[in-house]
């Protein structure tokens, strides 16, 4: 299960998620990044990844994906920090 909360702040929308970003909560998360994109155009959008537990392949590929949009992913954790760095490193804005 993943869940995601939008925060709106004046010069920047976060994405917090919590849970497994895996199987159809990639999916959810593409949604969220799509409507967040369109409806707070202009700002920069960040995902933090701070409560996620688990990444599969797709997920791994749509952080990827988000990142090099110019998503700025926001870790914690040895895990998710050592993901992040390999996006950062594989997949240069």
């Amino acid at each position: 299960m993943l869940r995601i909360t939008v925060q709106d702040e004046p010069d920047q929308v976060t994405l917090k998620l919590e849970g497994d970003l895996d199987g159809i909560w990639v999916t959810e998360l593409e949604d969220s990044w799509r409507t967040a994109s369109s409806k707070f155009g202009g700002r920069l959008l960040r995902l933090d990844l701070a409560a996620v537990h688990r990444v599969d392949s797709a997920g791994n590929y749509l952080l990827a994906l988000l990142h090099r949009s110019g998503v700025q992913l926001i870790a914690s954790g040895t895990a998710m920090s050592e993901l992040v760095r390999s996006i950062a490193k594989d997949w240069p804005q």
